[in-house]
């Protein structure tokens, strides 16, 4: 039943619901089924037999299928227990208090080692949250202690824990390529130089505001900084060592050695050996990994199955429809498309989330791109580091909310707000030099696996 007015209200009703905050994974799935029940309603209702004969609830139970059997999202529940692993066995305060030691005479040298952890313990889990609550735990108090500035230091962590849904293995790129059926190797690849360039033009913007503006970011004092030998000492044992696994996790997928999934199991794996060597790892703490990979990994199921039954309803209804129509209609130029696609998606980040962005609205454009000309691991790439500002952008910025739950009283959330700001121009930025340099983005891949015929 084509009925667009009705596709619309379907996804004003959605936002609205979000804003008010419902949970979302459930929201999805109510109103795909409230909607899709109405939109697959074959009339009658002489019995009970009437009422539940109504094919919303087959697409229900096949989107739920669809979910556990794909091979692809294998990897999400393995490369998460690698993750919380890492981060149960303490392994992660050892690398920050090593990078911290080494970056000792570079302007804002606490900020920049909070940065490297980030962007090393992303690579390790790909979950948000997780990063901001731990670098939260550990990095704030040791900025404030260092006199830092409150707003600097949450800006800080806010914008490092968000590096983990772009930089590969990230479990982003996986749920995008199981949407966009395309290769999770070459979109791997494809984020490699877009995550660094990101990771980087942070630090360099902390280093800059901190040389600029001292009082910010004061440097230790001599008497704190330990014999150089001590400082290679700790960089050898706590760095090298993820920073190892991380990259034979990496390597394997992107050289063809391992599936996604095969990979994550190896670095699963790799972190279990990496906490016994420390003696960091109880079972307590094993109990406690596997009960947040279990959780974690029936909330993005269940956004999975919420966001397909969504989307599938929607289109039925005829809203991707509309909305291809409407762009399509404007006679855009490549480049004006582009724009305008970002520009909504960096609308959308202020009510939602990165997962209901990727799954109910990124597949409405997927389909132009061959209308305009679009390299789809190009497109993706500029998706992904869009998918950022979901995170620090007001008044859903989920990472201020996680800074803001393990800090409490120590810092406002408007000061935090205010830390963040410029990190979403910097994320700009980054968009605007891949736009202008797509071999940062189509290089790599083109160069492991040939270049990409559609």
């Amino acid at each position: 039943m084509t009925n667009p007015e009705i596709a619309i209200l379907m996804l004003c009703l959605f936002i609205v619901m979000v804003l008010l905050g419902f949970p979302i994974a459930f929201t999805l799935v109510a109103m795909g089924v409230a909607f899709g029940y109405y939109a697959y309603y074959q009339g009658g209702i002489d019995s009970i037999a009437d009422l539940v004969n109504n094919n919303i609830f087959y697409l229900l139970n096949q989107n739920t299928y669809s979910v556990m059997e794909n091979d692809t999202l294998v990897a999400i529940p393995l490369f998460l227990f690698m993750g919380y692993v890492v981060e149960r066995a303490s392994i992660i305060d050892r690398l920050f208090y090593s990078l911290r030691q080494a970056a000792h005479n570079l302007p804002g040298s606490m900020a920049i080692a909070a940065l490297i952890t980030c962007t090393v313990f992303s690579t390790a889990s790909g979950i948000v949250g997780a990063v901001v609550t731990l670098m939260g735990l550990l990095a704030f108090p040791a900025m404030a202690s260092a006199a830092y500035d409150k707003r600097f230091a949450a800006g800080v962590i806010c914008a490092g824990g968000t590096l983990g849904i772009l930089i590969p293995p990230s479990i982003m790129l996986i749920v995008y390529a199981a949407i966009a059926e395309l290769s999770p190797l070459r979109l791997y690849a494809a984020a490699v130089f877009p995550g660094l360039l990101l990771a980087g033009l942070y630090i360099l913007y902390v280093m800059g505001r901190a040389f600029l503006n001292p009082d910010i970011a004061p440097r230790p004092r001599q008497d704190e900084v330990p014999p150089r030998r001590e400082i290679y000492w700790n960089l050898l044992v706590s760095f090298v060592p993820l920073t190892v696994l991380i990259m034979l996790v990496l390597g394997s997928i992107l050289g063809g050695l391992a599936t996604p999934a095969e990979a994550a199991a190896m670095g699963a794996l790799g972190g279990l050996v990496l906490a016994l060597i420390y003696r960091s790892l109880t079972w307590r703490r094993l109990k406690e990994s596997v009960f947040l990979t279990a959780k974690a990994t029936a909330m993005v199921c269940w956004l999975f199955v919420g966001s397909w039954t969504f989307a599938s309803v929607f289109s039925y209804l005829g809203g991707h429809d509309v909305i291809e129509h409407w762009i399509l209609g404007m006679n855009l130029a490549p480049w004006q498309f582009l724009v305008l696609v970002q520009l909504i998606i960096f609308l959308l980040g202020w009510p939602l989330e990165w997962t209901e962005i990727l799954i109910i609205f990124v597949p409405i454009f997927l389909p132009m791109l061959d209308t305009f000309g679009v390299n789809p691991y190009f497109f993706a790439m500029l998706v992904a580091l869009n998918l950022q500002t979901s995170f620090l952008t007001p008044p859903m910025a989920m990472s201020a909310y996680y800074l803001k739950g393990v800090l409490r009283g120590r810092i406002e959330l408007v000061d935090i707000f205010k830390g963040i700001m410029p990190y979403l121009a910097i994320v700009i930025l980054a968009m605007f030099l891949m736009y202008q340099f797509p071999g940062l983005a189509l290089w790599f891949p083109d160069y492991l696996f040939g270049v990409y015929i559609p």
